[in-house]
């Protein structure tokens, strides 16, 4: 089973509740946490723990100067403007490759090979007995930040039970962590923007033929919009948390509220449950 837990609007709580479904979860089954907001990873925060690194890497162009003819075939294939032909050179440009590779195959002369480029890197840890913890971590300055996804996802693999944490938004790596999910829990707030980002995000999970569900998070006891919204749309509330100072103590402190606040391990294992798919 892989769940991922997104949000059309950053800010909403989605890591604090993949933490915590995560910790609940754990304390009877074995899990794997994989967090795919690569470009600002943070659950380690929560699940402090020695971990092993692995490299990420994504093939980019060399030119072989005495084989090349300075045809131009390479530079008018690339939609990235990650080669320019010029009357004596061919200039690369790494960090707008897309790795595609189509360079290497419409050069007549064989003059194109990819070698590898370092982009970023991938942490494992196993913070508790039955938790694996696996941090995508995209580079600074580089853009590539499905590759890293992918890498993290690929670790993942084999896992009974694997929570993917989306980077806020819709953009390119939400859909790269979307992409093979069973279902997604999509974390929002009782706010006008939270609302309208919601509305982009099952409008991403309705085009992949994900089944979704709806945390409301800091509520203030006025979500009948939301809840109206979710209703229109066939979407479960699963579960809703409080706008509270005693949860948002803890949070403040780095905790988990599930650890430390009475009946919320119970009400995460419960959304769990709730999830459309899951069986009881």
């Amino acid at each position: 089973m892989r769940i991922a837990i997104a949000s059309g609007k950053g800010g909403t709580g989605k890591s604090t509740v993949a933490a915590n479904l995560a910790w609940a979860l754990a304390r009877s089954r074995d899990v794997a946490l994989v967090d795919c907001d690569v470009e600002e990873p943070n659950l380690h925060l929560f699940f402090p723990a020695p971990a092993t690194e692995m490299p990420v890497t994504t093939p980019v162009p060399e030119i072989d100067a005495e084989r090349c003819t300075l045809c131009g075939e390479c530079g008018k294939f690339c939609r990235f403007g990650a080669l320019a032909v010029l009357k004596d050179s061919v200039l690369t440009f790494p960090h707008l490759c897309h790795s595609c590779g189509g360079c290497t195959l419409v050069c007549p002369q064989g003059a194109v090979r990819e070698v590898p480029r370092t982009i970023g890197r991938v942490t494992c840890s196993r913070p508790l007995p039955r938790l694996v913890l696996i941090s995508g971590i995209l580079n600074e300055g580089e853009v590539q930040a499905p590759a890293v996804i992918r890498a993290a996802k690929t670790l993942a693999e084999g896992h009974p039970l694997t929570l993917y944490d989306a980077s806020p938004g819709i953009a390119c790596p939400v859909i790269e962590t979307l992409e093979g999910s069973d279902a997604c829990i999509l974390v929002t707030e009782s706010t006008p923007f939270g609302l309208h980002d919601l509305r982009l995000a099952v409008e991403v999970a309705e085009t992949l033929g994900i089944s979704a569900g709806v945390v409301i998070n800091r509520s203030d006891g006025q979500d009948e919009a939301t809840v109206a919204f979710c209703r229109e749309h066939g979407l479960p509330v699963l579960m809703t948390i409080p706008f509270s100072r005693e949860i948002a103590a803890v949070q403040n402190r780095g905790g988990l509220i599930a650890a430390l606040l009475p009946g919320w391990e119970e009400r995460f294992s419960g959304l769990f449950e709730a999830v459309p798919g899951v069986s009881p």
